[in-house]
C-alpha cells in the first residue's frame, strides 16, 4: 500500500498545485482576446502568476483547496475499504505537507482538526469496469463556486422556461446572470439535465472530468454546449465580474433519464482555478501515466 499511498499524495500535491493544460491554454486565449489596458485583462495577468508561482514553489494554486471529490475507475475486485483507507491516510499526509490547505470543518460545532477528513471528506466514487486498468481522477471544488451552483425545476414561468432544451438553455443563462462575478470567474460550468436532485448534481460534477476542448457526441448538447459559453461571454460579465469578453471558459452537459413528473437542470459553477488531474497506476500502485 505505500506505493499507492505515494501515488495519491503526488496526484494531490499536483492536483493543487499545477493547473491542467486545456485550462491554462483557455486562460492563455481568454488573455488574447480581453482588450489592452482594462480590468478584465489585468484580473487574467494576476491569475496567470499566480498559476506560474504556484507551480514554481509546489504550493496550492488557491487558498480554498476545496473540497477533494475522487473518482475511481476500478477492475473488479480492487478491495475498495482499504483503497478509501489508504486515500484518507493520504489526504492527512498532503493537508500536512500544505498541498491541501485545512479547511475541512464539523459542519455542528466549527471546529477544524486539520486533517481534511472526516465524515463525506475525501468524497470517493467508484465505478468498476472489466478492464484491468486502475484509473483515479481528482477535482478540488472551492466553496466560492459551490456557492453558485444552482438547480431549477421546469417549467419556470416567469423565466418562459418550458421543458425543452431551450427552456434548459434559459435556466442556465440566468445561473450564470446570478453568479456574476461571485464564483471567481471565469468560470466553467457542469450541467446535467435530469435525473433526480442528487444525481442531477452528482453527474453535472463529472462533467468536469471531460477536456474544455472536447466535444459532445450528441450533437443537441454540443450545439447548446457551444451557445452557452459563446452567450455567456457576450454578457459583459467578464473575470471576477469586472466587465470584458471571457465569463466562461467552456460549458460541458449531459442528459439523464428522469421521472415525468421532474425535470430538473442542475447546474455546477467550477472557478478558474480548475483544479483536475487523473493518473493510471500500475498494478504495484505507482503512476504508470498522467491523464490530464
Amino acid at each position: 500500500m505505500q506505493a499507492l499511498f505515494d501515488s495519491l499524495v503526488e496526484l494531490i500535491r499536483r492536483t493543487s498545485a499545477e493547473m491542467p493544460d486545456d485550462v491554462n491554454n483557455a486562460l492563455v486565449r481568454s488573455l488574447e482576446d480581453e482588450k489592452k489596458g482594462t480590468i478584465a485583462e489585468s484580473a487574467l495577468k494576476i491569475i496567470e502568476r499566480n498559476i506560474e508561482l504556484a507551480k514554481r514553489k509546489s504550493q496550492p494554486i488557491c487558498q480554498d483547496t476545496g473540497s477533494i471529490l475522487f473518482y475511481v475507475d476500478c477492475p473488479v475486485g480492487l478491495d475498495q475499504i482499504s483503497f478509501e483507507e489508504t486515500t484518507r491516510e493520504a489526504v492527512k499526509a498532503a493537508t500536512k505537507k500544505g498541498y491541501l490547505r485545512q479547511n475541512s470543518v464539523d459542519s455542528l460545532t466549527g471546529k477544524n482538526d486539520g486533517t481534511n477528513v472526516g465524515p463525506g471528506s475525501p468524497i470517493l466514487h467508484f465505478h468498476q469496469h472489466r478492464s484491468e486498468s486502475l484509473e483515479i481522477r481528482l477535482a478540488l471544488k472551492g466553496g466560492g463556486c459551490e456557492n453558485v451552483g444552482a438547480q431549477y425545476s421546469l417549467p419556470i414561468e416567469k423565466l418562459g422556461a418550458n421543458r425543452d432544451l431551450d427552456g434548459c438553455r434559459k435556466v442556465i443563462l440566468d445561473a450564470v446572470l446570478q453568479a456574476q462575478g461571485k464564483g471567481c470567474g471565469p468560470g466553467i460550468l457542469g450541467v446535467c439535465i435530469g435525473g433526480d436532485r442528487a444525481t442531477g448534481y452528482e453527474y453535472s460534477k463529472k462533467q468536469f472530468l471531460r477536456l474544455l476542448d472536447d466535444v459532445n457526441p450528441h450533437p443537441e448538447l454540443a450545439a447548446l454546449e457551444k451557445d452557452i459559453t459563446e452567450t455567456a461571454n457576450s454578457l459583459g460579465i467578464g473575470p471576477m465580474g469586472f466587465g470584458g469578453k471571457t465569463t466562461l471558459l467552456g460549458t460541458k452537459i449531459c442528459a439523464i433519464n428522469r421521472l415525468p413528473a421532474s425535470f430538473f437542470v442542475s447546474i455546477s459553477y467550477m472557478c478558474w482555478a480548475f483544479r483536475r488531474r487523473g493518473v493510471e497506476l500500475g498494478a504495484d500502485g505507482t503512476i504508470d501515466k498522467w491523464l490530464y
